[in-house]
């Protein structure tokens, strides 16, 4: 059954008086923990992503107007999921973090005053920022680690500390390199990037799913996260 959310959700975070406050990151705690089981281990969501984002960003809004009320499970002190049960687990060398959401103009600007400020540390504060935008690929995160030029683990993002071993479902995606091109490559490398299905594999998936009485899945990334490796592709960046 969905849960829904409670009346007082719809009060603006700057209006809640802190016992309101209180109770209400303590249901946002257990409720966006909810939506992340569904939606990471068993890649079943009932809410939309726009929705799940909205919960996140009530919690971040109620956090900043009362800082001292941010509980030690808040959903913002949370990345990814836990790694899921029947997969070996791979500790990350580096933190596998997580993109932040912008919904506002006002956080474009935030955000590039952030950087701005962290280039006056380095260098003229007034070189003009280049910026390039592309499409987010909403699949699923993963860092394949290479040694010599050749492919020799794959994990998910888990936790973003700890994330599932999926080295040899990974070496069953065709597009997926085993071994670099050329030989200038560092001795050890981590590439990270998104697998993800495009929407016609998608559809065609769910038709054979649909076909055979198995699992429909409800989005590509769910599917791409526990659907046969020959249907998926990667997104793949250094």
């Amino acid at each position: 059954m969905t849960r829904n959310r409670t009346a007082f959700f719809d009060v603006p975070a700057d209006r809640l008086t802190e016992r309101d406050a209180r109770a209400e990151l303590k249901e946002l705690a257990e409720l966006i923990a909810h939506h992340d089981r569904l939606y990471h281990e068993q890649d079943h969501p009932e809410i939309s992503d726009a929705e799940y984002d909205a919960l996140r960003q009530r919690n971040a809004s109620i956090e900043k107007r009362f800082p001292l009320l941010v509980l030690p499970d808040s959903p913002s002190r949370k990345v990814g999921a836990a790694p899921v049960d029947g997969f070996k687990k791979v500790r990350h060398r580096v933190p596998m973090l997580s993109l932040e959401n912008a919904f506002l103009r006002e956080d474009i600007v935030d955000w590039l005053d952030g950087i701005r400020n962290y280039l006056l540390e380095l260098r003229d504060p007034g070189v003009a920022i280049e910026v390039r935008c592309e499409p987010k690929i909403d699949g699923l995160s993963c860092a394949l680690r290479y040694e010599g030029g050749n492919l020799v683990s794959a994990a998910t993002r888990g936790n973003g500390e700890v994330g599932e071993d999926v080295t040899t479902n990974v070496m069953t995606i065709q597009n997926i390199p085993r071994k670099l091109r050329g030989s200038e490559w560092p001795g050890v490398i981590e590439v990270r990037g998104e697998v993800y299905m495009t929407d016609a594999d998608f559809l065609a998936l769910n038709a054979q799913q649909e076909a055979i009485g198995g699992k429909v899945f409800a989005n590509p990334r769910n599917a791409a996260a526990g659907s046969p490796p020959e249907a998926c592709a990667s997104s793949i960046r250094p």
